[in-house]
């Protein structure tokens, strides 16, 4: 492939013919298996504490900014001075078979000039961890930046000692990019921030892999998927 230069023969990139992205709408995200709703203290709080609650060890704040919380009341306090904002513009997740919210996930760092957005501050509960709709539930996002806002990189970030995280990212077809070392402080300790992304030249083949993969005929009597997200893209 050959790289273009300028008039100094020195190599520079594509010219980009740019219309800026849009802000993300405050409207819901619908599938088969979940729906993702801006978040509304009143509606979310009892369902959304209520799931966590049943995270026993308190594990899935461990790699987030906030410690479990012991009440309710608590919680709702949270909400309201951590949750209400257009950036971070928070989500939770609703379980379709229940209409139950059992988890957040937040659009964040919008840069509408560039067109890039980032998604994190992402709490499965239990009830959702390994479930289709997790894994919907991440398309739902992806689709909206792509399909309908026109961004052109959707970024996640998380710390590094996060295996899990790592592992969602690269099944959900996030590409590693690096790692900065001592990116910030944060529960009083250090946090090595790993830099993972999605860029919309490759969207389409991601977005095929979402929309075979949660097919009924991919899953067995008991639920268990029997290829995985990653096989289809391979």
């Amino acid at each position: 492939m050959t790289q273009r230069v300028n008039h100094l023969n020195q190599p520079i990139g594509d010219d980009v013919v740019w219309q800026a992205a849009k802000t993300p709408p405050l409207s819901n995200m619908d599938g088969r298996h979940c729906r993702l709703e801006p978040i509304d203290i009143d509606r979310h709080a009892v369902d959304l504490f209520e799931a966590f609650s049943t995270d026993e060890t308190g594990g899935i704040w461990t790699y987030l900014f906030t410690d479990p919380f012991e009440t309710e009341a608590d919680f709702r306090e949270w909400m309201a001075t951590a949750c209400l904002g257009d950036d971070p513009l928070l989500h939770t997740i609703v379980d379709k078979r229940t209409e139950k919210v059992v988890g957040l996930a937040t659009f964040m760092r919008i840069d509408l000039a560039v067109g890039i957005i980032e998604v994190g501050n992402i709490n499965f509960s239990p009830l959702l961890q390994s479930t289709p709709a997790a894994t919907e539930a991440m398309f739902l996002m992806m689709q909206r930046v792509f399909n309908e806002l026109g961004y052109w990189r959707y970024g996640w970030k998380c710390d590094n000692l996060n295996a899990l995280s790592h592992k969602a990212e690269k099944r959900l077809g996030f590409t590693y990019e690096g790692l900065f070392r001592q990116a910030i402080m944060y529960k009083g300790r250090n946090r090595d921030t790993a830099w993972f992304s999605i860029i919309d030249s490759k969207r389409p083949a991601l977005e095929s892999s979402f929309n075979v993969w949660p097919d009924p005929s991919n899953f067995d009597t008991n639920g268990r998927q029997i290829k995985r997200l990653e096989d289809f893209r391979a």
